[in-house]
């Protein structure tokens, strides 16, 4: 088996769970499945609530310039970009991603219109994924929308980029749970799930894979996709087709 060097590659890893720390994360629980793999291969991993800062609702770099007392996006945004893949964690609420998670994905889209040093939107030549749990159903839907925006404002995806573990209908013990209703489990449960595990090992070196292969080529060319370039006129093949 061919040895993989990892080794420089930064990841970050926002857990959006509504619960502020210390408090359990079920989330965190199944997201440390994959941070502990990263960490194994020479990685550099930091993991972070965004729960635990004060980040306005907003579309804009920083809140205060909009009226906002206090905004920690512009610190938490200098963590994201200078990590090589970033990983959103989210619970499921009512089918949905946490508001946590919203929230996050606007703030980054408040960068939207950041370029990097090729002319390219900001978040270019990185890698993204995500990471769900819940009850009931709902984590291939999260994935749907966090992966698509993840894409759209200018990270990579690559294979089998989501992974999760959702317990059965109706009420019941939450990932990483060791007793419910009162009784004590047989095992934690979730962990031994064989898909749950399989698809978060995927996932994680999958990230691996594609953020040392855009690293090692310094990102994408940015022949026919720098926003500076196109501003200041060039077209490379495009050809206005006109009305007819």
């Amino acid at each position: 088996m061919m040895d993989q060097n990892f080794k420089g590659l930064k990841a970050i890893f926002l857990n959006c769970t509504l619960k502020t720390s210390p408090q359990k994360s079920h989330t965190r629980l199944l997201m440390d499945v994959s941070v502990n793999i990263m960490k194994k291969e020479g990685v550099e991993v930091e993991v972070l609530r965004p729960v635990d800062f004060d980040l306005p609702v907003g579309v804009q770099p920083d809140m205060k310039e909009q009226g906002a007392n206090k905004d920690d996006w512009p610190q938490l945004y200098k963590k994201i970009i200078g990590a090589d893949i970033l990983i959103l964690g989210t619970p499921i609420w009512l089918g949905e991603r946490s508001s946590i998670a919203s929230k996050v994905i606007e703030r980054l889209y408040a960068m939207s219109g950041y370029q990097n040093d090729k002319g390219q939107y900001v978040y270019y030549g990185k890698a993204g994924g995500c990471i769900i749990t819940g009850n009931e159903d709902g984590v291939k839907h999260c994935a749907m929308g966090m992966l698509y925006a993840l894409q759209h404002l200018g990270y990579s995806i690559p294979p089998q980029a989501d992974a999760g573990w959702i317990g059965e209908v109706g009420p019941g013990p939450s990932y990483g749970d060791t007793e419910w209703d009162g009784k004590t489990l047989d095992e934690p449960q979730g962990v031994n799930s064989n898909f749950t595990n399989r698809n978060t090992t995927f996932m994680t070196y999958n990230l691996l894979h594609l953020a040392k292969m855009l690293k090692d080529k310094g990102g994408y060319p940015s022949y026919g996709n720098s926003r500076k370039d196109w501003d200041a006129g060039t077209r490379w093949n495009f050809e206005n087709p006109g009305y007819r």
